[in-house]
């Protein structure tokens, strides 16, 4: 019998031959119930006003909260990641992003439910991000994926999220418009999702076997890896999330004033537009990190800048149509913004250090939430056009100072 057809020979072939199981995109979707439970709030903002008479000082106020839960989330996110694994955290994050959209389904009949709701949620959506991109990145390279790169395993999780971001305001909007009891039966579907994403998920593997305190190599007084994070990462990190914020907090209630009745379809076709482009400019984004390192940042912060304006021009001819041309060039900035941090994290930071600094990066990009609140205080002093192409200018401004020779010595 020829060596090709001896038992042994067919067992090596057929394990040569069969794919790699894709473990990350078991995982994949607890990134885009994150971003589903992040985003199915922000389209509600005027259904909340209409239906429970919340003020818009209010409704502001529990955009807020989302932060203030985000913030420890990720920061306490990581290091837990680290030390008791990535599996068991991303799913305790899940746990609570599910609490918190059932209390905010209780809202409606107790309202001072929707302040835990709403925390909880950053709490949860905070720490699945940390726990659920680095577990994606790691189940996407060897031995558990064949990712061509780092990067490009590390940019998985920003699709993921982003197609959460897309779908999870488009579709609350959508049964807020049309289906009865709008503020109960919009969650429904994160709660499905979610249902969703723990069953694909559970077959998953860890990829970080746990560690006992005692067992903690030290570290060292300053890590290798906080110059170029501070030089090349954080100054592009919050351009993350204030272009998209933008797109989805303020654009909208500048612009709809003729759209009588079909507001929150509006608001929520700009969730999904936004975001959407993230996800679409994926292709773009490694063609442009192969090319040079710094390419995918300076074209994002440059695209964020050409959409701000746009959005000053809606803004100031009150143009519905312009101004969701604004937000898909604003969520392609997004995009590209994401996928260059994802990258330079996945570069920078060595595996015992990867949940930690993925969760300084998320971190410093939810600082970017801000910036609508910086655009309602300045509203007091300038015109929201002004304003808006004002923050063109700090891109403009970003990018020169990502492109000066001191950034570009780390690269």
């Amino acid at each position: 019998m020829p060596l090709s057809h001896t038992p042994t020979a067919r067992v090596g072939a057929a394990a040569t031959a069969a794919p790699a199981p894709r473990h990350w995109l078991r995982a994949g979707w607890l990134m885009t119930a994150s971003g589903w439970s992040a985003n199915q709030y922000s389209s509600l903002l005027g259904a909340y006003r209409a239906h429970l008479g919340l003020t818009a000082a209010t409704t502001t106020a529990l955009f807020a909260v989302y932060v203030v839960g985000l913030i420890p989330g990720l920061l306490v996110g990581g290091p837990l990641a680290d030390r008791h694994g990535r599996r068991r955290v991303a799913f305790t994050a899940l746990g609570l992003s599910a609490l918190a959209t059932s209390l905010l389904m209780a809202g409606p009949a107790a309202p001072p439910l929707l302040w835990p709701g709403r925390f909880l949620t950053g709490v949860g959506a905070g720490t699945l991000l940390t726990a659920g991109s680095v577990w994606i990145k790691e189940l996407s390279t060897p031995p558990y994926g064949t990712a061509p790169s780092a990067g490009a395993a590390a940019r998985r999780s920003g699709l993921f999220l982003s197609a959460g971001f897309a779908t999870g305001g488009l579709a609350a909007s959508l049964i807020a418009q049309w289906a009865p009891h709008p503020m109960v039966l919009a969650y429904v579907p994160h709660l499905v999702l979610v249902a969703a994403a723990a069953l694909s998920a559970v077959r998953a593997p860890e990829t970080v076997p746990p560690r006992p305190p005692d067992t903690t190599a030290p570290e060292p007084a300053v890590p290798a890896y906080r110059t170029p994070f501070r030089r090349l990462v954080v100054p592009v990190a919050p351009w993350v999330f204030a272009a998209p914020a933008i797109a989805f907090a303020v654009l909208p209630g500048l612009v709809d004033t003729g759209l009588h009745g079909w507001q929150t379809v509006y608001a929520g076709v700009i969730t999904a537009v936004t975001p959407g482009a993230g996800l679409l400019v994926a292709p773009l984004a490694r063609r442009l990190s192969a090319r040079h390192r710094l390419a995918t940042a300076a074209t994002g912060l440059l695209v964020t800048a050409v959409g701000l304006l746009t959005g000053a021009l809606a803004v100031a001819h009150a143009q519905p149509a312009v101004a969701l041309l604004a937000a898909a060039l604003l969520g392609t900035g997004y995009g590209l913004c994401v996928a260059y941090g994802l990258t330079e994290v996945a570069a920078l930071a060595l595996p015992h250090h990867l949940a930690r600094l993925t969760a300084r990066f998320w971190a410093v990009c939810y600082l970017g939430f801000c910036t609508p609140y910086a655009v309602t205080l300045l509203g007091c002093a300038f015109t929201p056009p002004t304003i808006l192409a004002g923050i063109a200018v700090v891109a403009l401004l970003t990018l020169a100072a990502l492109l000066r020779p001191g950034a570009r010595s780390s690269v």
